[in-house]
């Protein structure tokens, strides 16, 4: 069944710059679509057709019949003094719409029963269980606790939140409304990486049907199953995740560079020949002259491939400054606390020349803060941060700020830069700043192209220290991309805050998890960290559900066919099992290293270490049991 059909879709806001022009898309039940493209593509106005708000100059929208359609960046306005628990509640406003019918209905049948009356509760009645009426409070619950909302901000007043946290109460309050089609708008944004991967693990089992916006590249592998790109206003489809989008789209380049090469040749041969036809013609063969003509004509009703074209990679760089010393970083006795709340207290660190650390953390636990204690914007309550003597620190802050806003770009780089105009205008067309736009000024861009301006002013410091707080928030794909490749050309010490699970997994080689005011800190990649911690998770848990037996009287114990015999062996084999696949992990930890720029493959190994750390769980806690079992038997 068809939930989504667009067709030819024409949307014009400037004259003579159509944002779509000709988009269809068909989205059938149950799928799960991405939807990608540059910043100022065209997604979001295809979101705000979809839903009425806007209305396309040409084409036709329809959406199956009864089906709800919920868009998560569209924040409604509820009444004033609203807390984020009333708004969560107008979820369930059909189930209480019944509710309260059944108890008028239960008035009714106590004072004059009829066979209508009773016939209608009965089927409200169903309707209400049907719907879950009976578990709302659980449901609630559960929703709040995937997406990090507590009781403290259930009992806010919508209208004093953020607006990234408004969109998460958004995004909460459609879950518990069991939205038939859900239209995601970058829902990664404004979320942790916990309460992202419990969305993720919600959308794996949620029956209805996503179209999602996102530039989170991991959260796209892990939920789409179909790419839909935005390019000239018109879609091209990718039967895949984005893996498979990134190398079909390769692909598909090379194939049309292949075809326009082949046609360009045979262009060239059949002019080389009218050339030859004409010449010899002008030494007196008119016949000649004729097949020249006609041949000429043949090549211009050709129907030749257009020259393929993808934007060029950046051709800037990091500046770097020789790192000398020992030690980079040294963190002793660092703590910050907000009136009675703690941060982090007792902190104590060392970083060394070369490291990549990515400070991880839930929203709130204090990474942005201790970024702000390392750049002297914020003072700590005790401890410092040392940096080495030839330290020189690069820092893209959360937030950007110009002093001067109203300059326009060139300005803005001749006046923090010490370069000329060109070299101003060249460096800002590396960052795709090209023609009008370097006239603009600073204060009309975007989020996303203010940290794409202040990218560009910092790579022209000589710097050994680079310091990112969420340096990919506001990026599109092919801006992260860039980032990606200015950072891993850099090789001095990289410090960086991030939810996107993609940059991190790429560059950090030692991950500081931030949780209840202390660091843990652990050497190693992001997908090793994560295997790590499942790892510890399921022993804590095995270690939780083992309950020890009281030891049985001796008549009472039970026979063992082979005695201990046979038990000796068992565990001989047990320990084999896990000999076994303790050597298999070791290998694991080796080629996951080698295959560091090989995603697909990392991928794999990931998959195969993640359940290889399953099956030794299990074959720790069948071990154990055995050992005891022996030990019981021998006494």
């Amino acid at each position: 069944m068809i939930d989504i059909q667009l067709t030819g879709l024409v949307k014009e806001f400037e004259v003579g710059r159509k944002i779509l022009d000709g988009f269809s898309l068909q989205v059938d039940t149950g799928e799960r679509v991405g939807l990608l493209g540059r910043n100022g593509a065209g997604k979001t106005t295809i979101f705000r057709i979809i839903t009425g708000e806007v209305e396309a100059d040409e084409g036709t929208v329809t959406i199956a019949p009864g089906k709800r359609v919920g868009l998560i960046s569209q924040i409604p306005v509820y009444p004033e003094g609203y807390t984020v628990e009333d708004v969560l509640d107008t979820a369930f406003e059909r189930l209480h719409n019944i509710e309260r019918e059944l108890a008028e209905l239960g008035m009714k049948m106590g004072d004059h029963p009829t066979q209508s009356v009773m016939e209608r509760y009965d089927k409200l009645t169903a309707a209400f269980e049907a719907g879950g009426g009976y578990h709302t409070k659980t449901q609630l619950n559960k929703v709040c606790n995937g997406l990090a909302i507590d009781q403290d901000m259930r009992g806010r007043l919508f209208s004093a939140l953020s607006g990234g946290e408004k969109t998460r109460i958004n995004l909460a309050r459609l879950i518990l409304e069991d939205t038939d089609i859900l239209l995601l708008d970058e829902p990664t944004n404004h979320l942790d990486l916990n309460a992202t991967e419990w969305l993720e693990e919600y959308l794996e089992h949620f029956p209805g049907t996503v179209l999602a916006i996102s530039h989170d590249r991991w959260f796209l592998d892990k939920v789409v199953r179909r790419v839909v790109e935005l390019q000239d206003g018109k879609a091209e489809l990718y039967s895949g995740n984005y893996t498979f989008y990134v190398e079909e789209k390769e692909r598909r380049y090379q194939e049309r560079l292949r075809q326009y090469e082949k046609e360009q040749a045979k262009i060239a041969q059949l002019e080389q020949a009218a050339q030859q036809m004409r010449l010899w013609a002008f030494q007196g063969n008119d016949k000649q002259y004729k097949r020249a003509i006609n041949m000429e004509r043949r090549i211009e009703r050709m129907n030749t491939t257009a020259k393929p074209t993808r934007e060029k990679k950046m051709t800037t760089r990091f500046g770097e400054r020789e790192f000398h010393g020992d030690e980079a970083m040294v963190v002793t006795g660092l703590s910050k606390h907000f009136g009675d709340r703690t941060l982090f207290s007792d902190l104590n660190l060392e970083v060394a020349g070369g490291e990549r650390i990515a400070l991880l953390g839930d929203n709130g636990t204090g990474k942005s803060t201790f970024l702000k204690i390392l750049m002297e914007e914020e003072a700590p309550d005790q401890g410092s941060i040392y940096l080495g003597p030839s330290i020189r620190v690069g820092y893209l802050p959360q937030i950007i700020h110009f002093d001067h806003p109203e300059r326009n770009l060139v300005d803005t780089m001749l006046y923090a830069q010490n370069c000329t105009t060109q070299e101003a205008r060249d460096r800002l067309a590396s960052f795709r700043f090209r023609g009008d736009d370097v006239f603009k000024s600073v204060s009309t861009l975007s989020g996303g192209e203010q940290s794409r301006l202040r990218l560009c002013m910092l790579m022209d410091s000589k710097i050994n220290l680079l310091v990112l707080d969420e340096p990919t928030n506001h990026l599109d794909i092919d801006s992260r991309e860039w980032m990606e490749e200015a950072v891993a050309e850099y090789g001095g010490n990289l410090l960086f805050v991030s939810h996107d699970r993609y940059f991190i997994e790429k560059f950090a080689t030692r991950v500081w998890m931030l949780e209840d005011g202390k660091i843990q800190d652990f050497r190693g990649t992001y997908g090793e960290f994560r295997a790590w911690r499942e790892r510890q998770a399921q022993l804590k848990n095995a270690a939780k559900a083992q309950v020890q037996p009281e030891k049985p009287k001796a008549e009472e114990k039970p026979r063992r066919s082979g005695g201990t015999k046979e038990l000796e062996k068992q565990v001989r084999a047990a320990e084999r099992a896990v000999e076994k696949a303790e050597i298999r992990l070791d290998e694991l930890t080796g080629e996951l290293e080698a295959a560091a720029s090989d995603y697909l493959k990392a991928q794999e190994l990931y998959e195969e270490r993640s359940r290889l750390e399953d099956e030794l769980a299990h074959l720790y806690t069948q071990w154990e049991n055995l050992a005891a079992q022996l030990e019981e038997a021998k006494g």
